[in-house]
């Protein structure tokens, strides 16, 4: 309760930082200022993120890409990609962006972005597993897995697998640690120790379309991004590599998925929380 209290508050925590603050007063504080284009500055940093063309990604990637690190946005929607690429040129002409095809609930596709990505030959520094959908219905991925599991939690399963070789040696070469952040949220408390949710039925569910509980898969695949960082990050420090791995519980903002769940965590009970929130903008820019 004191914990809530603080961040509805704003009350800044031991980073200095509170649920006040936003990505750019972050990013000011831990990024060097962008080099300008006639400097002969390092290479900037490669930060790759996932469902950059909406909401938390969206941010996320115009704030970097402002502070000068190069941004690869990974996108199911091209277009939309593009569209966004442009937006952050409008803001920061200097911006360096990457647009790479990306559906993470096809393991196909995640093989293919991994390997246009490596072909470009550029330094990776940076992974942010930020994409994420909500499915009211039971779907599944080509691949014939439950779709949220697909998307929201093997999909970066994969790409960080796929990609963490060029991570550690990114970070070897640079002497920068490599960062690898998994989006997850306070929901994953709300996984139930049953046979429900034994790996298999979030693989394939055994319940029909009608009793399909979409919170529950949802949160399900928030509690294996934190499982996931948490054995990651046993094994890169067992091997010493200079890349750390965290799951980020973000607050509680109107993102899609939050406006679209007609469920708990959107109805009455929340509705006063949200006076204390705020939109994506002024959550992570000072400025709109």
């Amino acid at each position: 309760m004191k914990g809530t209290v603080k961040y509805l508050a704003g009350i800044a925590g031991p980073t200095g930082f509170g649920s006040k603050s936003t990505a750019q007063q972050v990013t000011q504080h831990y990024l060097p200022p962008p080099p300008s284009p006639s400097s002969s500055s390092p290479t900037p940093l490669t930060a790759i993120i996932t469902g950059a063309t909406s909401g938390i990604g969206e941010e996320t990637a115009t704030v970097l890409a402002k502070s000068g690190v190069r941004v690869v946005i990974a996108a199911r929607d091209v277009n939309k990609a593009a569209r966004l690429k442009q937006s952050i040129l409008h803001l920061s002409p200097d911006a360096q962006i990457v647009v790479l095809e990306l559906d993470l609930s096809s393991f196909a596709s995640v093989a293919s972005f991994c390997r246009r990505f490596l072909s470009l030959g550029l330094p990776l520094h940076i992974l942010i597993n930020n994409a994420g959908i909500f499915s009211h219905g039971l779907e599944f991925s080509e691949d014939k897995i439950e779709m949220t599991f697909a998307t929201n939690y093997l999909g970066h399963f994969l790409l960080t697998e796929l990609l963490l070789e060029k991570m550690e040696e990114t970070a070897r070469e640079s002497g920068m640690h490599g960062r690898i952040i998994n989006l997850s949220s306070a929901i994953h408390s709300w996984v139930k120790r049953d046979s429900s949710s034994s790996f298999q039925n979030m693989l394939n569910p055994t319940n029909s379309s009608s009793s399909y509980n979409g919170t529950r898969a949802y949160a399900q695949t928030k509690l294996a991004a934190i499982l996931h960082a948490k054995e990651l990050s046993r094994q890169l420090k067992a091997r010493n590599a200079k890349v750390t791995v965290n799951a980020v519980h973000p607050g509680i903002i109107k993102t899609g998925i939050i406006r679209d769940h007609k469920g708990l965590i959107t109805g009455p009970s929340l509705s006063s929380l949200y006076i204390h929130t705020r939109n994506i903008c002024t959550t992570f820019r000072s400025t709109c």
